[in-house]
Parts: C-alpha cells; structure tokens; sequence
C-alpha cells in the first residue's frame, strides 16, 4: 500500500485559462475581493488573499476569446475558496449576488456550508466555510457521514458584515 500524503500538504493555488484576462480578474478582484498581486502584460495575471504571492493564476495563453468547455466533457468541476468563518462566507456571498451573478447552488454538508456559481469563463466555483471537526456528523462506528442538505441562503446573507 502506498503511503499517505503528509498531513501538512495542500493545494497552493489554482490557475485557470481564461478568455478575457480584465473580466477575470474583475470577477476574481472586483467581487471576489482577492488582491491582484501582479500581471504580466495582457496574458497573465496573479492573485491572492492577505499578500501571498498567489492563491490564483489567470492567464490568456492558449485560451484568449475562447469558449466554456461544454457540459458533459472532462475538465476541472470547480475551484473552492475556503472562509474563516459563517461571517466571511456570507459576505462573499453578498458580493457575488450584489454583483449580478446567479447562485447556481448551496449546500450544507454537515462538515462544511457551500455556495456554488460560476465564472465569466463558465469554470465552476464554490465558497464555503468549514466547521469545526468535533461538529461533523458521524455514524455509530465514528465514521464521517456527509450529507447534501439545502443551505438557506437569506439566513446566510443576513450573517454579513
């Protein structure tokens, strides 16, 4: 068997070929709130939370006035920013909705409450915010037992700041 991943690995950032590299990153900036940390003339771009170097790459290369991949084909299924808090959520929630775009889906899973929508670019995205281990429901033999249960919204937007 192989051995497991150590349990401090993560997954550092994400980078996404997109269309139109302002639109991204007027989505990603502009609503979102993640700092546009550098861009490389028309084709790149560098995103993050708190002056990291960069949570988020965008970039025109290969895909400049391109299409959404269609539905029912392979390809990445969503991008998920992780909040500190209810509060936080809500907030990026606000953002989104204040911003015109649809929410397309909200989840609690018992483990974590998520909102889903997507991108100028068609690429999926999901907010959502953890809770506490000792909160995730589990069966009689401990083992995790997730569930897919609506998530309220308006209670949600009514939480921000």
């Amino acid at each position: 068997m192989t051995q497991p991943v150590h349990p401090a690995a993560s997954i550092g950032h994400v980078h996404l070929k997109v269309s139109d590299l302002d639109r991204a990153i007027g989505f990603y900036s502009g609503v979102l709130g993640f700092e546009l940390q550098q861009k490389f003339g028309s084709g790149a771009a560098f995103l993050s939370a708190g002056g990291y170097h960069h949570h988020i790459g965008l970039n025109t290369w290969e895909s400049r006035g391109g299409t959404a991949p269609p539905k029912g084909h392979t390809g990445l299924y969503h991008t998920a920013f992780l909040y500190p808090d209810r509060a936080q959520l809500a907030d990026a929630v606000r953002r989104v909705v204040n911003a015109g775009y649809p929410i397309e889906g909200a989840a609690d899973h018992g483990v974590s409450e998520a909102v889903y929508l997507s991108d100028p670019d068609g690429n999926g995205v999901e907010l959502y915010r953890d809770r506490a281990p000792d909160e995730w429901p589990r069966d009689a033999d401990g083992a995790l037992a997730m569930f897919n249960a609506p998530l309220d919204v308006a209670a949600l937007l009514a939480e921000a700041p």
